[in-house]
This record gives structure tokens, C-alpha cells and sequence, in this order.
């Protein structure tokens, strides 16, 4: 495991790259604002959307509460979120990311995997491809990347958690399990603060552990997914291949609304302000969609998903915002009972010509105002004077929380 010196042969093996910002939100504010470099940075103050290592360094983590994290380290700066500017620094990133390859797969707005395999004839060895994607991250976008690189997706990924922060760690092949066997198994993608207690109890500690057992023991402790799953990563199976974009299945949003108790009307003004900013950006890209999702963390960090198709496919924000709204009063009473932390909501099920999905249902809709018409106008409204130049009146004067997209737009 290194990275230096001469990396071995990849003969007939994937070169898969994952490349990670590190603490993104955080980073771009120390990058904004000199002041902050070498201090601890909070993003967010109800919750924290993201830390500096130096924040992290006194054990703060997302998505922690603003109170709890300022009790962990008093001395932190915090500083409101700009979603605008992550967002605009996420574009510039992907940009090199594709200038690296053509097969870039989009994990969020601060990572992705890269399939460079092959490369090494016009790029040269994976490290040397990895340094420059590194140095032109930092040069051209001023921000600190980790990449891991590895022959499966799920070990680049290992690697680049390991290798951080602004670090580079290769995994040489042939020399795998000799990276992954020593690893802790909360390593393991799927191994959650439940699944780790399940395996702890029977001395399954490390990722090896779980290889030095045989399939069926590790089934009869997690099930038959999750345990064919966990051996299989143990083992650094992973067949997965890097996918590139083609198209999105769905435009989503969601944000954190911390840890004290929240009202079922913020609840529910949280989530307008979601479905008009997901619709907004449907209409954007000339996108409809058919599914609304709707995701609810309780307080204890467990989460749920409710879905529901609707007949046809639109970007109509009544239309989405109705199916949402039945599916938040769907789970109102298990919110009630066990707390809220996050909500989103994502359209799925995502199809082309939206525009002209739009056109069809105020034609529809001639002998009433349509919905679609005043989403085209506001639009129109908000692309001239801004987002914030017109709004609903049900969110004046409250605080509709702040949308994290879930993937680029």
C-alpha cells in the first residue's frame, strides 16, 4: 500500500479511482476566507453540515447538533452555509474529473469514481494520474481531494477514507486483503453502529475477521443479504463497474433539522421548501418524473422512505408537493413518537421533454389558473430577480431550513 515508488502491473485489472473534497463545505469557506485557515470551521449552526479537520481533530462530527459540537470544541467558528458556492465549486471539480477520464460516476456533490484503466499509455501510472487530478483540483479550484485508487470500487473508496485528509494511497494489486484484513469492520460499506454490535458480540472486530469465517456463520448472524453482502466486501469481491451518467433516475433534496424538538408545521414548511426547489430544478433540465419520495430520519439516526407513483409524469410543483404532503401525514405519527433530524423528498422515475409535458397540462387546464403556468412564471421571476425575489407566503417568516441536493444539478 503506498503511494510512491513504481506501481506494479495492471495487467487485466480495473484502475478505479475514488476521489473525495475533503470536509467540502468547510474547505470552501476556509478557501473564501483567509481568516478561517488553520481554525476550526463549522458549517451550520442548528446542525452541523460539515467540519474542519481542525474541528474534527476535537471529535465534532455531522451530523451533530450545534450545541453539542460547540460543547466538543468552544473555540469553533461557525458560519452559515452557501449552498450557492459548494455548488459552483462541485461544477468545477467535476469538470477536471471528466477532463481525467470519460468515465466518471457520480456519487455526490463532493465524490466520484473514476475508471481510468488503460490510461497509463497516454496519462501514465495510476499515481501519476491521481497527483495530477490532485494538483489541478487544488490549482485550479484552490480545495484538498483524497484519492484512493484500487481494482475494485469498494476498496478505492476504503482507500481514499484511509488516506485522508489531502492524502493519496494506492492499493497495490495482488496485495488487497493485506491492506483490508487489518481494517476495523465499520470500514465495511453496510456496517452501521447495530450491524458492528451484532458482529462485536460474537469477536468479529476486524474485516478479517469476518473473511476467517465461513459465509454461512456470517448469514446466520446479519441475515442473508447483509451477510452475503459484508463476506463478499471482506473478501474484496465487488464486480461492480464504474457507471458512467446516463441520464438521471431522479432529482432529490433533503436537510437536517437538528436535534430539539420540531413542530409538525416547520416539519411540513421544510418540506414546501424542498419540493419547490426540486421542482424548479425538474423544470430546469426539461425533466418530469413519476415517483415522489419522501425520507424521514428520526432522532435516532434510524431512517425511513415512503414512496408514491403518480399517474403521469410531471415537474407540476402542486402536483409533487400534494403526494408529499400525504406521505408526511402518512408518518406523522411515528415522527411524533420518535423525533425528527432530516427530511427529503426526490422525484423519481425521471423522464425527458418535461417542457413539453408542462405545455400539454395547461392546455388541459385552460378554464382554470394552472398550477404549471404560475411554476413557468415564478421561474421566470426567480431567473431575473433571483430565488429569494418571490415566494410562498406560507414561508414568510420561517425559517424553511437549508435544501442539500443530493446529487449535482
Amino acid at each position: 500500500m503506498s503511494a510512491e515508488g513504481v506501481v506494479p502491473a495492471w495487467e487485466h485489472r480495473p484502475v478505479i479511482m475514488h476521489a473525495d473534497l475533503d470536509s467540502f463545505y468547510a474547505s470552501v469557506e476556509q478557501r473564501d476566507d483567509p481568516r478561517l485557515r488553520g481554525k476550526p470551521v463549522l458549517v451550520g449552526g442548528g446542525v452541523v453540515l460539515a467540519a474542519s479537520y481542525e474541528a474534527k481533530a476535537f471529535g465534532v462530527r455531522t451530523p451533530m447538533s450545534g450545541s453539542q459540537a460547540r460543547a466538543l470544541c468552544r473555540h469553533a467558528i461557525v458560519v452559515p452555509p452557501r449552498m450557492d458556492a459548494y455548488i459552483e465549486a462541485s461544477k468545477a471539480v467535476f469538470e477536471i474529473f471528466h477532463d481525467t477520464t470519460p468515465l466518471v460516476e457520480v456519487i455526490s456533490v463532493d465524490e466520484a469514481f473514476l475508471d481510468v484503466t488503460g490510461l497509463h499509455k497516454i496519462r501514465g501510472t495510476p499515481v501519476q494520474i491521481a497527483r495530477r487530478l490532485r494538483r489541478e483540483v487544488k490549482d485550479r479550484v484552490g480545495l484538498p481531494i483524497t484519492v484512493g485508487i484500487a481494482s475494485t470500487k469498494f476498496l478505492a473508496k476504503v482507500a481514499s477514507a484511509v488516506g485522508k485528509p489531502d492524502g493519496l494511497l494506492l492499493v497495490e494489486p495482488g496485495r488487497e486483503l493485506e491492506f483490508l484484513h487489518p481494517l476495523k469492520i465499520e470500514r465495511l460499506w453496510g456496517v452501521g453502529k447495530v450491524t458492528a454490535e451484532r458482529l462485536h458480540a460474537f469477536d468479529i472486530v476486524t474485516v478479517g475477521d469476518i473473511a476467517a469465517q465461513s459465509e454461512a456463520s456470517i448469514v446466520s448472524i446479519l441475515g442473508k443479504g447483509a451477510g452475503h453482502h459484508l463476506y463478499s466486501l471482506a473478501n474484496n469481491r465487488d464486480p461492480r463497474r464504474v457507471q458512467t451518467y446516463r441520464g438521471r433516475s431522479s432529482i432529490g433534496a433533503q436537510h437536517a433539522l437538528g436535534r430539539g424538538p420540531t413542530s409538525p408545521k416547520d416539519v411540513e414548511v421544510s418540506l414546501i421548501a424542498l419540493v419547490d426547489r426540486v421542482t424548479q430544478r425538474m423544470r430546469a433540465a426539461d425533466r418530469t418524473g413519476r415517483t415522489v419520495v419522501l425520507r424521514v430520519r428520526f432522532a435516532d439516526f434510524t431512517t425511513i422512505t415512503r414512496s408514491h407513483t403518480l399517474n403521469r409524469a410531471t415537474a407540476d410543483t402542486q402536483d409533487v408537493l400534494d403526494a408529499a404532503l400525504t406521505l408526511l401525514r402518512d408518518v406523522a405519527s411515528l415522527i411524533a413518537d420518535q423525533g425528527i433530524t432530516l427530511v427529503g423528498v426526490t422525484v423519481a422515475n425521471i423522464e425527458r421533454s418535461g417542457a413539453e409535458q408542462l405545455e400539454l397540462q395547461f392546455e388541459q387546464r385552460q378554464d382554470a389558473p394552472s398550477a404549471s403556468a404560475l411554476d413557468l412564471a415564478l421561474d421566470g421571476v426567480h431567473s431575473k430577480f433571483g430565488k429569494k425575489s418571490l415566494t410562498r407566503g406560507v414561508l414568510l417568516g420561517r425559517d424553511s431550513g437549508l435544501s442539500v441536493p443530493l446529487l449535482p444539478d
